[in-house]
């Protein structure tokens, strides 16, 4: 059985082009990017051209890229570094992914205030609450740029503005939005922003995070003075070179991807909507990811959805990857002001620049069967 990939936002598969890109240095040119010698002159070299083609891909100064093992420690290593020796103010918004969230909670336990700010039915923050949260003792606002789960796009310009004007740091999650939308650091004010290989058709556990030259930071680990000395330990050469590769792969193929996901998205979105009864969009209609489909599918269950998909072959998720093994309802979900009794039974589809119509076409022919056996064996009534 052919497997159909639809959990893009949990992960890619490694690009070819990625893959031959990497693979000398794994054996053939291994050397450490410190040493003296050909070797780590040789790997030091590869780093600076990664450094330079990532800081490119997001509008930014080259010696402005810190690399990192992925999304999850640019976000710690943003918040921690800004407000662990200088306790303070941060802004937040309550649908953020845990590495952020988890982080503040952690920050709070040192004596750090967060603000969680609300937001809408359709999962946006609203700048005009970012602007009344600010206090004199605010220290960053870190606002995601895209949702992970619903895919809803925030107004990070109008945020950034609002920040900058304040002249307060603003941090961005952009893990699921970096190649998937336009990203300018300048243009969009952005002081620190997270990214994270693995989302982009690179290898796991490399990210980055983009720090404005000026902006004073303290490292999480200490050690030699590599990444300028914000963040120890011998790069990954391999990795951030594969991390380079699939940044310039998803630049060059920004336009043709993301007209091919939308097309695709739609399809899918529309498609439901036509074949099946008391489903409904998580997320903004518009404003969203081109590659996101979150769907809620009422009188049924997400984890017994996902195995009948599983079994026809289909791979897709009830939502974060980092939260998929919890029984809790989605924390994204709850604060959209969806009753956990109907959070359940959501679905979130997440498309690949491999992905096909034909693929999307089988996957509408065999979920309206899928949504009818489970109602029919469903404890939950019609309302």
């Amino acid at each position: 059985m052919k497997q159909i990939y639809l959990d893009h936002a949990a992960t890619t598969a490694v690009d070819r082009e990625v893959m031959q890109a990497m693979t000398p240095y794994f054996t053939e040119r291994f050397g450490n990017a410190s040493s003296l010698h050909t070797l780590g002159r040789d790997a030091n070299q590869a780093l600076t051209r990664a450094r330079e083609e990532v800081a490119d891909a997001i509008g930014a100064n080259t010696e402005e890229i810190i690399f990192t093992s992925g999304g999850t420690e640019s976000d710690n290593l943003a918040l921690r570094g800004v407000l662990r020796e200088h306790k303070g103010h941060i802004i937040t918004s309550s649908i953020e992914h845990p590495a952020i969230l988890k982080t503040c909670q952690y920050l709070e336990r040192i004596g750090c205030d967060v603000t969680y700010l609300p937001v809408d039915a359709d999962g946006l923050v609203d700048p005009g609450d970012v602007e009344s949260a600010i206090t004199r003792e605010t220290r960053l606002i870190s606002v995601m740029h895209a949702n992970n789960e619903i895919g809803t796009i925030q107004p990070v310009n109008e945020i950034g503005a609002i920040a900058a004007d304040h002249e307060i740091p603003f941090h961005t999650d952009a893990v699921q939005s970096f190649g998937k939308t336009e990203l300018d650091v300048r243009k969009m004010n952005i002081d620190m922003l997270s990214l994270s290989s693995h989302k982009i058709y690179g290898p796991k556990g490399v990210g980055a995070l983009y720090v404005r030259e000026g902006l004073k930071i303290n490292p999480l680990m200490y050690g030699g003075s590599h990444e300028m000395s914000i963040r120890a330990g011998t790069e990954n050469i391999p990795g951030i070179v594969g991390f380079a590769k699939a940044a310039s792969l998803a630049c060059e193929r920004f336009k043709s991807d993301t007209a091919h996901l939308m097309k695709l998205r739609d399809m899918l979105i529309n498609g439901m909507f036509d074949s099946i009864d008391d489903v409904f969009l998580n997320g903004h209609q518009a404003k969203r990811l081109p590659n996101n489909a979150n769907l809620r599918f009422m009188f049924v269950e997400g984890e017994a959805m996902l195995i009948h998909l599983d079994l026809k072959g289909i791979a897709a998720s009830t939502g974060s990857a980092c939260s998929s093994a919890s029984l809790d309802p989605s924390h994204v979900l709850l604060a959209l002001g969806i009753p956990p009794e109907d959070i359940h039974g959501s679905i979130r589809f997440t498309l690949g620049r491999e992905n096909t119509e034909k693929e999307i076409k089988y996957v509408l022919e065999v979920f309206p069967t899928i949504i009818e056996k489970l109602r029919a064996i469903s404890p939950l009534t019609r309302r």
